[in-house]
């Protein structure tokens, strides 16, 4: 890699949970990586009746839902307007477990407390049931085509931890600026709803990395993250516009996907802090495509 298109000191700025997925999650200073990815992130979701994810796609409201991971594995969550909940983690033993679709991939989860199902309910005026998954060193593997053997991930989207950089999002930003929606800039990296947030890289850097370590933690890169709607959405306010889509699809189209930020999976487990060193091990040649 050219001297000059890397910054020799990235590092970790920031870390984010998101216990229930889809809902607003939170920021520690410290995380354990566990196989499957940080731990307490996203092993929590909401189907629909037909035991379909429900993600900010179909219920923007989401956006406005908070969840707080508690010891144990249990959450607590509240929106506006709405009571807090406190959520234990359900008994598979005692409750026995469901099949969920996750974008077209069966999963057993268990079912939470009835009483969770009416709280998410009332926030969405909609029928809506809470699972939880108890086991996800076996319940879903990661996609084959960009996965070895045995790894697995829990409600994410479809690997176990995602990256974005900060120098991407201000070049992202600066492109937003001048075009046709320029009032919605600049955005806030939540938007992106990452696991791990990199600064005092190039911009766009990440594209090229194939392997990486975070302090005492290796990953690989597995692929780019294909961009949707959700991007659209103020997590504070659940109001959508245009962008980052429309800004990505003129500048970040690779194939049939808009990208921002790369999809990791553990080789390593460990803790890590913000502020730990961020070092490229491996890194595809300048111009060397990575498929989306």
């Amino acid at each position: 890699m050219p001297s000059e298109e890397v910054t020799p000191n990235p590092v970790l700025s920031s870390l984010h949970i998101h216990p229930v997925k889809a809902l607003g999650g939170f920021s520690p200073a410290r995380a354990v990586v566990e196989p499957w990815g940080l731990a307490g992130d996203r092993r929590w979701m909401l189907v629909d009746t037909a035991g379909k994810a429900v993600t900010q796609r179909q219920f923007v409201r989401l956006a406005l839902a908070r969840a707080e991971l508690l010891p144990g594995g249990g959450i607590r969550v509240g929106a506006p307007g709405r009571a807090p909940l406190t959520v234990a983690v359900p008994d598979p033993v005692a409750v026995g477990t469901t099949v969920v679709d996750i974008f077209g991939t069966k999963v057993e989860a268990v079912p939470a407390d009835p009483a969770a199902d009416a709280w998410f309910g009332g926030h969405l005026d909609a029928e809506v049931r809470l699972v939880h998954m108890d086991d996800p060193a076996t319940r879903r593997a990661v996609d084959p085509a960009h996965a070895l053997p045995g790894e697995t991930v829990t409600f994410a989207d479809g690997y176990p931890l995602l990256i974005t950089t900060t120098a991407s999002l201000a070049a992202l930003n600066s492109l937003i600026a001048r075009g046709d929606h320029a009032e919605e800039g600049p955005l806030p990296m939540e938007r992106f709803r990452p696991t791990v947030v990199v600064d005092g890289t190039a911009p766009w850097e990440e594209d090229r990395w194939t392997r990486i370590a975070i302090g005492e933690v290796t990953f690989r890169v597995a692929k780019p993250c294909g961009r949707c709607v959700v991007t659209t959405t103020d997590q504070r306010t659940a109001e959508r516009g245009k962008e980052p889509l429309r800004t990505l699809t003129r500048h970040r189209r690779f194939g049939n996907k808009v990208v921002f930020g790369q999809n990791l999976v553990p080789e390593s487990t460990g803790t890590l802090k913000v502020g730990d060193p961020v070092t490229v091990l491996a890194a595809r040649e300048p111009g060397e495509p990575a498929g989306a």
